[in-house]
């Protein structure tokens, strides 16, 4: 609540957070009805104590008073203020193993926008910096609707086995920070989610939340939340994305085109720390276990650095105002003054060479055999929550920042679920093949060579097999055009970026453009058909030009600008297809 500063004893939280140069946490969450708040109130202490704390209404104080008042004994006075069970129930000898029961009042989901992000927040004018936080407040706030709606489970019945939708939503208590531990710009927000919510039934009766069901859905959320701040930043900037390659061979993360990459290692020094630290947990696992690590052991590896090198929290307590002083004079001397200052308008450029090679189109049936080459690949068996982080992942590739149609992840899943799955056991679900490659004798043979190639990442081998997948999609459209086969095809446009907004229809019979007769025999025998159909029209122009003499040759037309996409042009998504220096 006062940021990563030490609060003093017996001091004020306003003046705590005046003083750590943070502002005072404020209420959101559809369910702020049931305990009377309104969002965007700001959190007092006493409200935090209680409710988060206690599991108690936060005005607690009132009614009880209200309730002493009316000739209610303490007891019956304190548990009205109670939210569901009280939390003495675990520690109570008749509880079934008392001891080992810990009561947990709320859990923290982290909202971090990408570093480019962050370095344009710090080093921009007062301008950019207000509508960067404003993208970051609505980027959250439509997350943790799509979680109280669509994702948020509430224990019920049955001994808490049950699990139903809750009634109003979430209570979050969502707190802002400006710095990291190593005193850089990380513009980040905490949001204090509330395990209290109230069941769906005529009594209105409070329960706790499954930390299950959110706890699975935290990467889908987390795709989500970088899609609307995507959105938000291309719409009211002007930006574009591009992806940044991180580790070769690992999955790239989405930034600002035109930031200058030497910022994003001024600001992220924690890496660099890691990345020091490692070769020496690495030496002493090989040298213990007799291998080199795996990528399980590697990542735990990585964190075992990242602890390691985790620094203490600051207790000197500046304002933002000096945070962001300091942090420009130290960009300046870093790298000059002319990096820092050109930063929005080398964005504004780079911007417009990546909107000129990007459509804000997205086909669905290839972004569903996209979808699922990356997460079989990655899984082998899988849920539905985690292909629908990877279709969120893919229309951020894709789009770079154009709007998405609300409920266009959910139609690719639904896809993908319809078309490409297999029911793997009575939780999970793999990868069906058969609707693209109908007469393979084994299950999914085409993605075996590719899935086997221990030598490359996990990542890399699964864009192998998503190129391939694509490819096959490809050459399957194409017989059926030569085949003057006309098939409907299904490609999902944002409506607000047309002059003339038109209904998006979608249909999963229209959808699939794959028939199971349609196999690489198809393909191969259309192939040869052109090409003696080619070769027999070359012998003509020759014997034509023998016979008449040459002909004069046209002027060669001017090659066209780099980074400029041509009409009908589609980019392989998650790859880099150029940008701006």
């Amino acid at each position: 609540m006062v940021g990563d500063g030490q609060r003093p004893a017996g001091a004020p939280l306003r003046a705590a957070q005046d003083e750590a140069g943070v502002p005072p946490g404020v209420w959101k969450g559809q369910g702020l009805a049931a305990v009377a708040l309104k969002d965007g109130d700001v959190v007092t202490e006493r409200q935090a104590e209680l409710l988060l704390g206690e599991g108690r209404h936060p005005d607690a104080d009132r009614i009880e008073r209200e309730l002493l008042a009316q000739g209610k004994s303490p007891e019956q006075a304190r548990r009205a203020t109670v939210l569901g069970r009280p939390i003495e129930h675990n520690r109570s000898p008749k509880t079934d193993k008392a001891k080992e029961r810990t009561p947990w009042l709320g859990f923290d989901l982290t909202f971090r926008p990408p570093p480019t992000a962050h370095i344009a927040w710090a080093l921009m004018d007062d301008q950019h910096r207000r509508v960067l936080e404003l993208c970051q407040d609505i980027a959250r706030d439509k997350t943790l609707a799509w979680l109280g709606d669509a994702v948020a489970e509430i224990r019920w019945k049955g001994g808490g086995r049950l699990r139903a939708r809750v009634k109003d939503g979430l209570i979050v208590a969502v707190f802002r920070h400006y710095e990291s531990r190593a005193g850089k710009p990380l513009l980040h927000d905490h949001a204090v989610v509330s395990i209290r919510a109230r069941r769906p039934d005529d009594k209105g009766t409070w329960g706790n939340l499954s930390a299950d069901s959110l706890m699975a859905h935290i990467v889908a959320a987390d795709t989500l939340y970088l899609l609307y701040f995507m959105e938000e930043v291309s719409a009211r900037l002007g930006w574009a994305w591009e992806p940044r390659e991180v580790t070769p061979g690992r999955r790239p993360v989405m930034e600002i085109a035109g930031i200058d990459q030497r910022l994003i290692c001024w600001q992220s020094t924690r890496r660099q720390q890691i990345e020091d630290a490692l070769p020496v947990l690495t030496a002493k696992y090989e040298e213990r276990q007799g291998h080199s690590p795996g990528e399980r052991a590697a990542y735990a590896l990585a964190c075992h650095a990242a602890d390691q090198t985790r620094p203490p929290k600051r207790t000197e307590l500046r304002s933002l105002t000096e945070l962001r002083k300091r942090w420009r004079e130290s960009a300046i001397r870093a790298y000059g003054a002319d990096v820092v200052d050109r930063l929005a308008e080398r964005a504004r450029a780079a911007a417009a060479a990546v909107w000129a090679r990007v459509r804000p189109v997205v086909d669905i049936t290839l972004a569903a055999v996209d979808v699922v080459a990356v997460v079989y690949v990655m899984r082998g068996a899988f849920k539905r929550h985690h292909l629908l982080a990877e279709a969120r992942r893919y229309l951020s590739y894709v789009l770079r920042g154009w709007p998405h149609q609300a409920g266009l992840d959910e139609q690719i899943v639904q896809t993908v679920v319809d078309d490409y799955t297999r029911r793997a056991s009575r939780r999970m679900m793999t990868a069906d093949l058969r609707a693209l490659y109908p007469r393979d004798t084994e299950d999914q043979a085409v993605l075996r060579p590719l899935t086997r190639k221990r030598s490359a990442p996990q990542y890399e081998r699964a864009r192998l097999a998503a190129g391939a997948l694509v490819t096959r999609v490809h050459a399957t459209r194409r017989a059926e055009r030569l085949s003057s086969r006309t098939r409907p095809r299904a490609v999902a446009a944002p409506a607000a970026l047309r002059s003339h907004p038109r209904p998006f229809h979608y249909a999963r019979e229209a959808s699939r453009v794959l028939e199971e007769e349609t196999g690489v025999d198809t393909v191969e025998q259309t192939r040869r058909t052109l090409e003696a159909a080619a070769a027999k029209l070359q012998d003509g122009i020759r014997e034509r030009a023998v016979a008449h003499g040459p002909r004069p040759q046209p002027a060669p037309a001017t090659a066209p600008p780099p980074h400029t996409q041509q009409p009908g042009t589609e980019h392989t998504p998650g790859r880099t297809t150029g940008g701006v220096a």
